[in-house]
């Protein structure tokens, strides 16, 4: 099983890869209104707020099944955000 530090960093990298590429679509299209990437990077933002308050949780009675639901909110919360990004 994975640690929690390699948890931490997974939701850092996949949440900070979305929010970059969000960037990088408005540097290509600065013609584009940008309201709709700012609800985007707002969304990842607050989900990667609400992983972390959860991956710091203490005293849990089963931390493997916990880790685990976390990693797949990940998931579903990341694919949702990357159909957010290819709408754009």
């Amino acid at each position: 099983m994975a640690n929690k530090r390699d948890l931490k960093k997974d939701i850092n990298y996949v949440l900070g890869d979305i929010i970059e590429v969000v960037y990088m679509k408005g540097l290509e299209n600065p013609d584009k209104d940008s309201k709709e990437g700012e609800a985007i990077i707002d969304d990842a933002i607050a989900s990667f707020d609400g992983f972390m308050a959860r991956a710091n949780q203490r005293n849990l009675e089963n931390p493997k099944q916990h880790f685990k639901s976390i990693r797949e909110d990940l998931q579903k919360t990341a694919e949702t955000l990357v159909e957010k990004v290819n709408a754009l």
